[in-house]
């Protein structure tokens, strides 16, 4: 056996305890080791499906897998073989890790999720279609699993189909090409609830958009429930037709905003202690601070540290952090004041308000100095801007900050904390 073989086996091994054996039959086992070096490991999927579902929902704990196997991290790519058609595709089946109770809440998708949970409580019944759109990797799929999930716990008898849009047409491919439409037909139309992924890639596609159309009505009809899910509203998909535009906002569109500071800051609780791991304020913050454009980038981040935790046997510190995120970490960052001020507030374990408003006692005036120096220090804002962000004259600001700074030269814990702030948002 060849040492990439080798080490994908024992990949393999590590990943028997981490997935159901049904994910792990139709998703893992089809990938075939191609080569491997000190840097990373290469596998071929059997289709472009395969490597797009693969790299989008699983990267992370196949790179987990790895580093296990191995005794380092490696970058895992994922190719889809040449030769290989459409009719390989596994049936989709629901990651059970993706449910309403492990999709963490807040104000940047609070809407889209009580949709998805009202659809998946009374399926048919009231919004038809569900229409949701996200940026890549901010719970789309998730909530889409979790509507399955739901229905498979509770209506056991529905039939409920999870599908990518890339399968759809993959299968109407192979459908035309071999003469079998009255099969693929039957497979699309006569389900209950049909969950289809990434929509917008229908757009250009006429003979797929024309195909969908009569799928699309004869499930609303029938009053089958359809959720769809694409990367931005029904009228900015271009080269969409308008019969599908406007059948795709029949129902209730809800979209996903990327998490705000406190969301991510429960998404790294919530993934850490899963884990096993309770992580320390400092170290939560510094992930929360560097991943704001969507929870696969911060989940990758987690990923990368654990696995780093556990070869090198070091504990959660921020040198650790630091260490085991510098390769994948951005160059650079550009915080909002904003952001700035929701960090501190949750750092002294305030509310924004308070510390926007008129309350002087110590316990808040203290860290409204210390956001004020912040925002003077990390982003250069004048201090009339300042003063216009806390509803205060610019001297009281130049005060604050001079205080601050006083008190930075004469406290060396304050010193090492206010430094750590502000290396976390220039970083």
């Amino acid at each position: 056996m060849s040492d990439t073989n080798a080490l994908w086996q024992a990949a393999l091994s590590y990943l028997k305890d981490k997935v159901p054996p049904e994910e792990l039959e139709s998703w893992f086992l089809p990938l075939t080791p191609l080569q491997s070096n000190g840097h990373e490991l290469r596998l071929q999927a059997p289709s472009s499906v395969y490597t797009r579902y693969l790299s989008e929902q699983y990267l992370p704990l196949l790179e987990d897998a790895v580093a296990m196997a191995c005794g380092n991290p490696l970058r895992v790519v994922i190719s889809a073989s040449p030769t290989k058609e459409a009719e390989t595709l596994p049936a989709f089946t629901f990651n059970p890790r993706y449910t309403f109770d492990t999709f963490v809440e807040g104000p940047s998708n609070a809407f889209a999720r009580a949709a998805a949970v009202a659809v998946a409580t009374n399926p048919g019944s009231g919004y038809n279609p569900l229409f949701i759109y996200a940026g890549s990797g901010l719970g789309k799929t998730h909530l889409l699993h979790a509507i399955g999930n739901h229905l498979r716990q509770n209506r056991p008898t529905l039939r409920v189909s999870y599908v990518p849009t890339e399968k759809f047409v993959n299968d109407l491919i192979h459908s035309i090409r071999l003469q079998k439409m009255n099969d693929f037909r039957q497979t699309y139309r006569q389900v209950d609830v049909l969950l289809l992924d990434d929509c917008h890639i229908l757009a250009g596609k006429e003979r797929c958009q024309e195909e969908f159309f009569h799928t699309f009505n004869t499930l609303h009809e029938a009053q089958k429930q359809i959720v769809l899910t694409s990367d931005t509203p029904p009228h900015n998909i271009s080269g969409l037709e308008e019969r599908l535009r406007t059948r795709f906002a029949w129902g209730l569109v809800a979209d996903i905003q990327p998490p705000d500071l406190e969301t991510r800051i429960a998404i790294i609780r919530g993934k850490a202690h899963v884990e096993g791991y309770d992580l320390p304020n400092d170290v939560v913050s510094f992930i929360a601070a560097r991943s704001r454009d969507n929870i696969r980038e911060l989940e990758g981040y987690l990923h990368r540290l654990f696995v780093f935790m556990t070869l090198t046997n070091r504990p959660p510190t921020l040198e650790t952090v630091r260490e085991a995120l510098y390769p994948v970490l951005p160059s650079e960052r550009t915080s909002t004041p904003q952001e700035i001020i929701r960090f501190v507030a949750h750092h002294y374990g305030i509310k924004v308000a308070d510390l926007k408003g008129r309350d002087n006692r110590r316990s808040v005036a203290f860290p409204r100095q210390v956001a004020m120096y912040l925002l003077r220090e990390v982003l250069n804002l004048s201090y009339p801007e300042i003063g216009r962000l806390f509803g205060k004259h610019h001297s009281t600001v130049l005060y604050s900050v001079e205080q601050i700074a006083a008190q930075r030269r004469k406290n060396p814990n304050l010193d090492a904390t206010l430094a750590s702030f502000v290396e976390q948002f220039r970083s």
